[in-house]
C-alpha cells in the first residue's frame, strides 16, 4: 500500500508545478506588456513637462531680473548664456550617471537632486543682489542667476538626455533609436516659449506664475519617479545596449569637434540676429521670441520622421534667403520693416535648419546619446558666450552677425577643397582677383572696363553685389566657394558704407549700440540708440553757417512741446526756482530748460550715454556744458537710485528712459509711481514721456496714477503746432502729466491738446507683479 501511495503523493505536486510553470510565462508577459504600454507615454510626458518648465522659467525669471538693469534687451542675451552653460552642466551630469552608475543608483541620485531643488521654490531673486556694479554687469548678472535658480535649472537640464538614456535601456520597440524623444522635448520648449508672452504673462501675476511653476516641478518629480520605477530592474539590459553601441564605433575627438561647431554656430547666430534686428531694424516687443521659437522648431524638424526631406529642402532654400538678406541691404524696394524682418528671420531659420540637420545626420548610436548631447550643449554654450559676451567687447557694431552667417555656410554639405599645387594656387588667385575688383572703388581705385559699364561708385557696388549673388546661388553646392562669395558680399557692403558716411562715432556697451551721426544736410548732430533718436543738436543754421550761442531746443523738448509746458507749470506751482530730476540722459537736451538758480539731477544707467553727453569736443553735444555745467548725474538704474533722494525734494520729475520701443516696464508700475510721488514736492509735477511706435501706454499711466491717488492729463497731438518739423528734429509725441490734485495742473487744465486720461476698469493695474505688454500692443494696433 505504501508503495502504491508514494507515487500518488508525488504525482499531485508535480502536476501543480507543471501547471504553475506553464502559467508563469503568461503572467510575466502580461505584466511586461502592461509596463511597455505605459512606458512610452510616461517617458514622453515627463520629457515634455521638463522641457516646458525649462523654457517657461527662462522668460519668467528674466522678467524678474530686468528691473535690476533698466530693462535692457542685453539682459536676455546674458540670460541665454547662463541657461546654455547650466544646460551643459546638466548634460555632463546626465552623461556621468548613465556611464558610471547602475540604473537604480542613477534613479535615486537624480530624484534626490530634484528634491533638493525644491528648497529654492518658489523662485525669486536671492537676497543680497540688489544693485548691479557700475561695470561688469554681465558677470554680476550671471552670478545672480546662479545663486537664484542654478540648482532647479541644473536639475531640469539633465532630464532630457537622462530620460532618453533610461528609455534606451528598456525593451520597448522604439528604444533602438530614442532620438525622436528629443523632438518631443523641443515641442514642450516651443509651446512654453510661445505660451508665456501671449497667454501666461497677460493673464496671471508673477506670484501666480512662480507658484504654478513650483507645482509643475513637483509633478515632474512624480513623473520621473514613475519612469525610474519602470526601469528599476534594467541592470542587465544596460550592458547589452552598451555592447550594441560599441559595434557602431565610439565617437572620435574629431567627430565631437564637428558636433560642437554645428551646435555653436546656430546658437551664436540666434543671439546675433536678435541683436541685429532689435538694434538696426526695429526694437519691437516680443521680437526675441520669434528667432528663439524658430531655433527650437529646427530641432523638432531635424529629429522627426521627415528629417531627410526637411534637410534637403533647407539646403536648397537657404541660398535664396541669404541672397534676399544681402539684397535687402543694397537694392531699393525693401523699405517695409515687415519684409526686412521676415527676410532676416527666414534666413536665420533655414541656416539653423541646415546646421542642425547636419548635426542630426551625424548623431551616434544610442549608446553614446548622452555624450552626443553633452558635446552639442557645449557648442551651444560656446556660441552663446562668443555672441553675447565676447563680441560686444571686440566690435562696435553687430559684426558677429555676418561672421556667423559665413561660418554657417561652411557647415553646408558639399565641402569641396581644391587638390593639387596648381589647382590651389589658381583657386586663391581667382578669389583674390574677384575681391580686388569688388572692393577697389571703395578705396578710390578705378577698375578698367567694369567702371565704365557701371559709372558711379554706388551703381558699381550694386552691379558687383548683384553678380556675386547670382554666382553664389549657382555654386552653393560647393560650401567653401559659396561661403567665400557671401563673405565678399558682406565686406563689399561694409566697405562702401564708409564712403561719404554720415556716421561719426559708433559705440557699443552692455545696453546697446550708440551711433553719433550727422543729418543728411549736416545741419544737425544726432544720437541714435539702435533705431531710436535720443537727441539732436543744431550745428549749422538754415543757410549753412556755423550755429553759435545757447543750443536750440530740439526733439521732444522744443519751446512749445508738451514737456516744456509741464516744466513751465511746475515753475508756476513752485513760484520760484525749481529742483527737477530727469530719468534718462540722452544728449542732455532738457538741461537747456534750466533757468538761473534752478538745479537739475540726471539719472542714467549707461556710462556710454554719459560719455557722449558730457564730451562735446568729441561728440558735439553741448547741452549740458552750456546750459547746466553743474548738473548732477547719478549712474545706475533710476528705480533704485532715485529712491535714495530725499522725500519731497523735486518740483518736477520727467521719466524719459526708454532706450527704444522695448520699454523698461519696471519704471511705470504702481510701485514705481509710489516712489516718484514720495520724491515730489507737494505741488510737484510728474511727467512720463510715453511716445511709442508699437504700444498704447496712456491708459497704463492712468491706472498706475489712480492706484496712487493721483490724476493724469495726456497730451498726444501737435495739430496746429508750427514748431513741429521732422527736418528740424522737432517731433510730436505722447506725454502724460501726473499731479496729486486737479488744481495742480494749472494752465495745463485749459491748454490745447491736454485731455483727462480716465481709468479703464477692464485693465489690470501694472505692478511689479503684473504687466501686459501684449495688451498694449493690441490697443495700439486698434488705434487707441
Amino acid at each position: 500500500m505504501n508503495a502504491k501511495k508514494t507515487p500518488a503523493v508525488k504525482k499531485a505536486p508535480a502536476k501543480k508545478k507543471a501547471a504553475a510553470a506553464a502559467k508563469a510565462p503568461v503572467e510575466r508577459k502580461s505584466g511586461e506588456a502592461s509596463a511597455l504600454g505605459i512606458l512610452l507615454p510616461l517617458f514622453t510626458l515627463a520629457i515634455f513637462v521638463s522641457a516646458a518648465l525649462l523654457f517657461f522659467v527662462q522668460p519668467m525669471f528674466a522678467k524678474m531680473v530686468l528691473p535690476k538693469l533698466g530693462g535692457t534687451p542685453a539682459v536676455w542675451s546674458v540670460a541665454m548664456v547662463f541657461f546654455q552653460t547650466v544646460l551643459l552642466a546638466g548634460y555632463a551630469y546626465a552623461h556621468f550617471l548613465t556611464r558610471n552608475l547602475q540604473g537604480r543608483q542613477a534613479v535615486m541620485i537624480h530624484i534626490a537632486v530634484m528634491a533638493a531643488a525644491i528648497l529654492f521654490l518658489p523662485l525669486g531673486i536671492a537676497s543680497g543682489w540688489t544693485k548691479p556694479p557700475a561695470s561688469g554687469e554681465a558677470f554680476w548678472l550671471l552670478g545672480l542667476f546662479a545663486v537664484s535658480i542654478g540648482l532647479p535649472f541644473f536639475a531640469l537640464s539633465a532630464n532630457g538626455p537622462l530620460l532618453q538614456a533610461w528609455f534606451a535601456r528598456t525593451a520597448h520597440p522604439a528604444a533602438k533609436d530614442p532620438y525622436f524623444l528629443y523632438a518631443a522635448s523641443n515641442v514642450g520648449s516651443f509651446l512654453a516659449l510661445l505660451a508665456y508672452p501671449f497667454a501666461v504673462e497677460p493673464l496671471t501675476r508673477l506670484q501666480q506664475q512662480t507658484f504654478g511653476w513650483s507645482a509643475g516641478f513637483v509633478l515632474l518629480i512624480v513623473l520621473i519617479a514613475g519612469c525610474g520605477y519602470l526601469i528599476w530592474n534594467t541592470k542587465d539590459l544596460k550592458a547589452a545596449k552598451a555592447s550594441e553601441g560599441e559595434t557602431a564605433g565610439k565617437p572620435t575627438w574629431s567627430e565631437a569637434a564637428v558636433w560642437v561647431a554645428l551646435a555653436a554656430i546656430p546658437s551664436g547666430l540666434l543671439i546675433a540676429v536678435t541683436s541685429h534686428i532689435s538694434t538696426d531694424v526695429a526694437a519691437v516687443p516680443f521680437l526675441w521670441v520669434v528667432p528663439l521659437a524658430l531655433y527650437l522648431l529646427t530641432y523638432v524638424l531635424v529629429f522627426s520622421r521627415f528629417a531627410a526631406y526637411v534637410h534637403q529642402a533647407a539646403v536648397i532654400l537657404q541660398p535664396l534667403f541669404i541672397a534676399a538678406l544681402i539684397a535687402s541691404q543694397v537694392f531699393e524696394g525693401f523699405d517695409s520693416i515687415f519684409w526686412i524682418l521676415t527676410i532676416h528671420i527666414a534666413a536665420f531659420f533655414f541656416t539653423a535648419l541646415v546646421c542642425h540637420g547636419e548635426l542630426a545626420r551625424l548623431r551616434p548610436a544610442p549608446a553614446y546619446l548622452t555624450e552626443f548631447y553633452m558635446w552639442m550643449s557645449a557648442g551651444g554654450m560656446l556660441g552663446g558666450i562668443a555672441a553675447a559676451l565676447i563680441a560686444p567687447q571686440i566690435f562696435n557694431w553687430v559684426a558677429e552677425y555676418p561672421i556667423l552667417i559665413v561660418l554657417a555656410l561652411l557647415c553646408r554639405p558639399g565641402w569641396i577643397w581644391p587638390t593639387g599645387r596648381y589647382a590651389t594656387v589658381f583657386f586663391w588667385l581667382a578669389l583674390a582677383i574677384v575681391a580686388a575688383a569688388a572692393l577697389a572703388p571703395a578705396f578710390g581705385y578705378r577698375v578698367p572696363l567694369l567702371s565704365d559699364l557701371a559709372p558711379g561708385t554706388y551703381t558699381y557696388m550694386k552691379w558687383v553685389i548683384g553678380a556675386l549673388l547670382v554666382a553664389s546661388i549657382l555654386i552653393s553646392f560647393d560650401s567653401v566657394k559659396y561661403a567665400y562669395i557671401i563673405a565678399l558680399c558682406f565686406l563689399t557692403i561694409k566697405a562702401y558704407e564708409n564712403i561719404d558716411s554720415r556716421t561719426r562715432h559708433t559705440l557699443r556697451s552692455f545696453f546697446g549700440v550708440h551711433k553719433v551721426t550727422d543729418s543728411y544736410d549736416s545741419r544737425f548732430r544726432v544720437l541714435l540708440h539702435g533705431t531710436t533718436i535720443h537727441g539732436a543738436q543744431r550745428m549749422m543754421t538754415n543757410d549753412f553757417k556755423p550755429y553759435s550761442g545757447r543750443p536750440e531746443l530740439t526733439t521732444y523738448y522744443y519751446k512749445s512741446a508738451a514737456i516744456a509746458q509741464a516744466v513751465a507749470q511746475a515753475r508756476l506751482n513752485k513760484n520760484g526756482p525749481i529742483n527737477y530730476a530727469v530719468v534718462g540722459l540722452g544728449t542732455g537736451t532738457l538741461a537747456c530748460h534750466k533757468q538761473e538758480k534752478d538745479s537739475v539731477t540726471y539719472y542714467e544707467i549707461d556710462p556710454t550715454t554719459i560719455e557722449i553727453a558730457t564730451n562735446p569736443s568729441r561728440y558735439g553735444f553741448s547741452f549740458l556744458q552750456q546750459c547746466a555745467p553743474d548738473a548732477k548725474i547719478v549712474l545706475g538704474d533710476a528705480r533704485l537710485t532715485i529712491a535714495d533722494a530725499p522725500d519731497g525734494s523735486y518740483d518736477f520729475i520727467v521719466i524719459d528712459a526708454f532706450s527704444s520701443d522695448a520699454i523698461p516696464v519696471h519704471l511705470m508700475t504702481k510701485e514705481a509711481v509710489e516712489i516718484y510721488k514720495r520724491k515730489l514736492a507737494p505741488r510737484g509735477v510728474l511727467v512720463m514721456h510715453i511716445s511709442n511706435r508699437h504700444l498704447e501706454l496712456a491708459s497704463v499711466v492712468a491706472g498706475i496714477a489712480a492706484a496712487n491717488g493721483m490724476v493724469v492729463r495726456t497730451h498726444n497731438t501737435t495739430e496746429g503746432d508750427t514748431e513741429v518739423s521732422d527736418e528740424d528734429y522737432k517731433f510730436s509725441g505722447t506725454v502724460s502729466a501726473i499731479v496729486n490734485k486737479p488744481e495742480d495742473f494749472g494752465a495745463l487744465d485749459e491748454a490745447r491738446h491736454w485731455n483727462d486720461e480716465n481709468v479703464d476698469p477692464q485693465q489690470w493695474v501694472w505692478t511689479d507683479d503684473y504687466s501686459n505688454v501684449l495688451g498694449a500692443m493690441l490697443r495700439h494696433s486698434r488705434g487707441y
